[in-house]
């Protein structure tokens, strides 16, 4: 039976492997209607999320030529051990249309595509240089001398001191993770609290038909908003297909919990 069960279970992924790359070339062919009409307009930026192991420079380059014919604008090329930054230069070199996107850039629409390089160590540099900027601001100044307890950063705080060490850059609408592992890799956490998350599979099987999918649901997502009263202030909280519970939790939960598309 346990033999039978595994059998199974593998033709079921190999069918369903067959009918996605063959929806994948339908798509890439243009013979699927739905799929011919963007809103590349909602995609403001994007996030590419690939494991280290599976960065070859020549799919990337392909990969950032396809989102360039599709209209994306604003791209972030993440790995966790910094390879694609180690490879800017070459990267930028070959392919010919794009800038380095710089930390003051407005996300709007422009000739060239603007390319950011992360990596793990960015992330978790900018926390220990915002965790010692408000240690500086609120505890070495004495600020609360007044108060006897706990100190409690809000998440305004937080962003403000991120900002400040330049670790707080645009957040995504959609991050597409390349590689076996269905998860962001590391990506700041701060930056995909509202983010819609889609795995493509490994980067040397990427499909023009998939990506094109990818973008197109995540264009058809409905956003929807809840607002908040915090502190005398008015919050204003979205997240990407779902509706946000009313609570002070849901900003970080998302932060940590950020959705995956099937």
């Amino acid at each position: 039976m346990w033999h039978l069960l595994h059998v199974t279970i593998h033709l079921c992924y190999f069918a369903i492997n067959i009918a996605n790359a063959l929806e994948s070339h339908l798509i890439s062919k243009g013979l699927l209607r739905r799929y011919k009409s963007l809103h590349i307009s909602k995609l403001q930026y994007l996030a590419i999320v690939i494991e280290s192991e599976d960065c070859r420079t020549s799919n990337v380059i392909e990969l950032l030529q396809w989102l360039a014919d599709l209209g994306v604008k604003h791209v972030c090329l993440y790995d966790m051990e910094g390879i694609l930054k180690k490879s800017k230069d070459f990267i930028l070199e070959k392919f010919d249309g794009a800038t380095l996107f710089q930390e003051n850039d407005v996300l709007l629409d422009q000739p060239l595509m603007t390319l950011e390089f992360a990596s793990f160590s960015d992330g978790k540099e900018a926390v220990a240089k915002a965790a010692n900027v408000l240690f500086m601001k609120y505890l070495k100044s004495g600020s609360t001398s007044s108060y006897q307890g706990e100190q409690i950063f809000t998440e305004s705080q937080m962003g403000e001191a991120l900002k400040t060490v330049g670790g707080n850059g645009p957040e995504p609408d959609l991050l597409l993770v390349y590689g076996p592992a269905r998860c962001h890799l590391g990506f700041p956490a701060w930056r995909i609290r509202y983010t819609e998350i889609q795995h493509m599979g490994p980067l040397k099987s990427m499909k023009y038909g998939s990506l094109i999918k990818a973008i197109y649901k995540f264009t058809m997502v409905q956003q929807n908003y809840v607002k908040e009263e915090r502190q005398g202030k008015t919050m204003e909280w979205g997240r990407t297909g779902v509706d946000i519970a009313k609570s002070t939790t849901a900003p970080l939960l998302a932060c940590f919990a950020p959705r995956f598309g099937k």
